[in-house]
């Protein structure tokens, strides 16, 4: 029987990247759903009751986010705290994008160079603030830089996704742990 794959996510640019990464992490078995919130602070407030009434057989749910300038574990632990009130814990994985996601893009520019059709940002992958894109203060604001403004957020997502590495090479750790737990959730 095939799983359904709820994504709760912050924002569309999400969706747009799990659009081009899915169908590749979960095959054909499974289908997905989105639930695009209006930012972090809608998805904190209503993520609870979404879980909760959820009735649909066989889903399992993803819920990410970005950490933005929060504090990492306290994000995560607050969304943790949601899930488990809401009944659905045990079928539910929580991702936070360490500092947006776009660090994700910059773990690997091969991927951005491809979707963005821009050459040469790959030999840049080596400069060391893009061997741990993680760390970034604001990844957004770099890969703007990186591709001259023509990164948009929407848009980008839907380009660069598709050509993102999925064998562990990707350098940010939170892309790394996002897909490790995808698969671990819907095997």
């Amino acid at each position: 029987m095939s799983e359904t794959l709820v994504c709760l996510l912050e924002e569309p640019s999400a969706r747009e990247m799990l659009k081009g990464i899915l169908p590749e992490v979960l095959g054909s078995e499974n289908e997905v759903k989105y639930i695009v919130f209006e930012g972090k602070q809608d998805l904190e407030k209503n993520i609870e009751r979404k879980l909760k009434y959820w009735n649909v057989p066989q889903s399992s749910f993803l819920v990410m986010r970005d950490q933005d300038s929060g504090d990492c574990k306290r994000i995560k632990d607050l969304l943790l705290e949601k899930v488990q009130r809401s009944g659905k814990a045990s079928k539910t994985l929580v991702r936070t994008a360490c500092k947006e996601l776009e660090s994700f893009y910059l773990g690997d520019l091969q991927a951005v160079e491809a979707g963005m059709q821009i050459n040469g940002l790959s030999r840049q992958q080596e400069n060391r603030k893009f061997r741990t894109p993680d760390q970034l203060a604001s990844p957004s604001k770099e890969l703007d830089t990186l591709t001259t403004g023509m990164y948009q957020k929407i848009d980008g997502s839907r380009k660069i996704a598709p050509h993102l590495k999925l064998d562990g090479s990707n350098r940010s750790i939170s892309f790394k742990n996002l897909i490790s737990g995808i698969q671990k959730l819907v095997s």
